[in-house]
């Protein structure tokens, strides 16, 4: 694939939602909180709190938002300015896989037999084959989605992991950067909340490299060794060590929840990736197949262990794009064809229904569409954006001339296979960040209710908010400019105005009740406001 075109594919990819929308609930804005109370001096860095609730052991993702927020302070909102270094974060993702299937691909063992008469690929050629390929599968995973454009400490986690592979695949071809990557690798998924997941990878990447042909490879292993202490160093000066193994009954509906994140979540790449094990399952040793599954496998066992969490899963996909890639040469006629299809049928639909829905906003033909819009988004008035409507006009267009391209009959590359999916994606993402970002940001933004709660506590005001999400903490302090407490009882605060939920027991004869203002359409999230009563 050329590159500018594989930089635009990729800048199609990251860019839709970085832009023109509130933090989103929960972890998102509860992510910001802490960055954006660090950069204006609220609360220490080392030790960040939101209504005065400490943060979780994730300290380096919020400090590089709390950094970005201070170096673009005022000409950046700070909910920009914080995203701008997780969108980065993505791109290097996105980079490190495609520089680690390519590095793999190189290998004497993942080339492809020469022909009897000549005329095969350049190793070269092939193994930038194959990481256009990885680079395609990782876009097409529809559990990076929306995850990897959060700004949460899972997206540093990612990038940590996406290194650490990397290093682990340059380590024979490479002399200073796997050392140095490898060296920052799991220290920083120390720093970001993932001691434990980092150990369990070193210890895996030292046996494969242990075991490898290559004398540079074994080498290696010195280096994830200190990489290891270096990480347990960090982890222990940040008092990151914490047991977060999520304890659950493991029954048929359990058993069948756990299968289908992993079935959507990873998809397309894990039947792929599947395909590649049995289709080198005698090499399973070898480093282009070996480190992929190896990560994929640690990054699996910690979302297993941690109750079925898809922030764990999420650092499965890099690896898993790369073991997918692997599958590419050996795909028959057919089965690629049918990927083809599935992927127009169901992206094409996917946005005819997005521009459906958007016409129902817009002009109210047809009129159920708005209704559920109306219903899922209480007190939305739609919005108009000429510059939106172009942006998915284009993206549009894209899609169809890729769907045609793909389906013609003249040769295409070794990654065609993963074109559409990771098209249908991209331009499913950028209809919904530019047609129907105005209602998605109402919906899953806080604002509308702290908009709500000005009308009955004035600006500036002291609340206590205890057993209230860190979510609406944070959009109480950033949306609304309030003082709040979240940790003193509503017997023991200093505050004149208290928020709890509407499932929490009555405060008692010292409140009176203001109003009950729903977030949205679901009543397990009203809130109630209080006012301290008058003697």
């Amino acid at each position: 694939m050329p590159r500018l075109v594989l930089l635009l594919f990729c800048a199609a990819y990251v860019l839709p939602g970085l832009f023109g929308r509130d933090p989103w609930k929960s972890a998102d804005i509860t992510a910001f909180g802490y960055m954006v109370g660090i950069a204006t001096g609220r609360t220490p860095w080392l030790a960040p709190t939101v209504g005065g609730l400490p943060a979780d052991a994730a300290l380096l993702p919020y400090w590089l938002g709390a950094a970005f927020i201070k170096l673009l302070d005022p000409w950046v909102d700070p909910a920009v300015a914080a995203r701008i270094p997780f969108a980065l974060l993505l791109v290097v993702v996105l980079v490190l896989t495609w520089y680690a299937a390519y590095h793999l691909a190189r290998t004497e063992a993942a080339q492809p037999l020469p022909f009897a008469f000549g005329g095969e690929a350049s190793p070269t050629d092939y193994a930038r084959a194959i990481a256009d390929g990885a680079l395609l599968a990782l876009i097409a995973s529809l559990g990076l989605l929306q995850l990897g454009h959060e700004t949460t400490p899972e997206l540093a986690q990612l990038a940590s992991v996406a290194l650490f592979v990397y290093a682990l695949a340059a380590s024979p071809f490479r002399g200073l950067q796997p050392k140095l990557a490898v060296l920052v690798a799991l220290p920083a998924l120390a720093a970001s909340g993932a001691p434990s997941i980092a150990m369990a990878l070193g210890a895996a990447g030292a046996l494969i490299c242990q075991r490898s042909s290559y004398e540079t490879a074994r080498q290696f292993v010195r280096w994830i060794i200190l990489s290891l202490a270096l990480a347990a160093v960090v982890a222990s000066a940040l008092g990151a060590w914490g047991w977060r193994v999520g304890a659950s009954d493991i029954t048929p509906a359990r058993v069948w929840e756990l299968l289908r994140l992993l079935a959507w979540f990873t998809w397309p790449a894990w039947p792929l990736a599947l395909w590649t094990a049995w289709r080198w399952r005698g090499q399973l040793s070898d480093r282009h197949i070996a480190i992929p599954l190896g990560c994929a496998g640690v990054a699996l066992l910690a979302c297993l262990t941690m109750g079925g969490s898809d922030r764990a899963l999420m650092l499965a996909l890099p690896p898993l794009a790369v073991l997918a890639a692997f599958a590419l040469p050996t795909l028959q006629r057919s089965t690629a064809a049918a990927i083809d299809w599935f992927s127009v049928f169901f992206f094409t639909i996917g946005g005819i229904v997005i521009w459906v829905v958007y016409t129902s906003i817009q002009t109210g033909v047809p009129r159920q569409p708005a209704l559920n819009i109306a219903r899922l988004a209480p007190g939305y008035v739609p919005s108009f954006s000429l510059v939106a409507l172009a942006l998915a006009v284009l993206g549009t267009l894209a899609w169809l001339w890729l769907v045609k391209w793909r389906t013609g009959r003249s040769r295409h590359p070794l990654w065609k296979s993963l074109v559409l999916p990771a098209s249908g994606v991209a331009l499913c993402w950028l209809l919904l960040m530019t047609l129907l970002l105005p209602p998605l940001d109402h919906a899953r933004s806080y604002r509308s209710l702290v908009q709500r709660i000005a009308q009955q506590v004035p600006r500036g005001a002291c609340i206590a908010a205890p057993g209230v999400p860190r979510a609406q903490v944070v959009a109480m302090e950033h949306l609304g400019g309030y003082r709040v407490d979240a940790v003193a009882p509503a017997s023991s605060t200093a505050c004149d105005y208290l928020v709890q939920m509407q499932s929490a027991a009555s405060p008692g004869p010292g409140w009176r009740l203001l109003a009950r203002e729903r977030r949205n359409t679901r009543d397990d999230e009203t809130t109630a406001v209080y006012r301290r009563a008058k003697n």
